[in-house]
């Protein structure tokens, strides 16, 4: 049994990602920001944490996921709102990256996006600047870290049933896309192999099965 501590608990990957994670005998953990998210949570299996990242410090967070093997990072702001954007997807991903090597929660898992990094090429007038450049920010913390971490990155989502069938890497273009059942899938599949430490996985829907593919990746 994996010990797993999803932050952004609440999310349409998270909820899907808990319930793979319990119903193959994982212990799951799901930090959520709105007490009022706890039913749908527990509904899960999961065990609902009420806790808001965006205003607890690394200490904070180090207490919320102490005493698990991994940590999955689904959190997000949203949009819209450029500084809670820097706040939670960068600035509170940094924290829990740093909290994670504080309490000796080696794995992690970030869900970020297909194209993300310093040369994302989004121009400051785009409303995905802000996004863009906290995620960039974030994997490359986590990247530089003593972390086992592995980056999934998806590219637009969609709530499609997931087909449990993907394509790993390639250039994305503007008509790419992949289910949210199916980037549960992925991470599920990621947190039960160590091979895929240290690596940037970047997937479409496609048409090998999830376990080739992130085998292959």
């Amino acid at each position: 049994m994996t010990r797993v501590a999803i932050i952004g608990g609440h999310g349409k990957i998270a909820l899907k990602l808990a319930r793979i994670l319990t119903d193959r005998g994982d212990q799951v953990t799901s930090i959520i920001r709105n007490p009022e998210h706890v039913r749908d949570v527990a509904e899960t299996g999961a065990e609902p944490v009420v806790a808001d990242v965006e205003t607890l410090d690394v200490a904070g967070i180090a207490t919320a996921i102490a005493d698990h093997d991994a940590v999955v990072w689904s959190a997000g702001a949203g949009g819209g709102n450029p500084t809670r954007t820097y706040a939670v997807d960068r600035d509170a991903a940094i924290r829990s990256i740093d909290a994670a090597a504080k309490v000796g929660v080696r794995r992690y898992v970030m869900v970020s996006y297909f194209g993300a990094g310093p040369d994302h090429g989004v121009p400051e007038d785009n409303s995905f600047y802000a996004y863009a450049e906290a995620k960039a920010a974030a994997d490359s913390h986590l990247e530089a870290s003593d972390l086992d971490w592995t980056i999934l990155g998806p590219s637009r989502l969609t709530d499609e049933p997931g087909s449990g069938r993907i394509s790993v890497g390639g250039s994305r273009t503007a008509g790419d896309e992949v289910s949210r059942d199916n980037v549960a899938a992925v991470a599920a599949e990621v947190l039960a192999r160590p091979e895929t430490v240290h690596k940037v996985i970047e997937f479409n829907d496609g048409d090998t099965p999830i376990p080739d593919a992130v085998a292959g990746a």
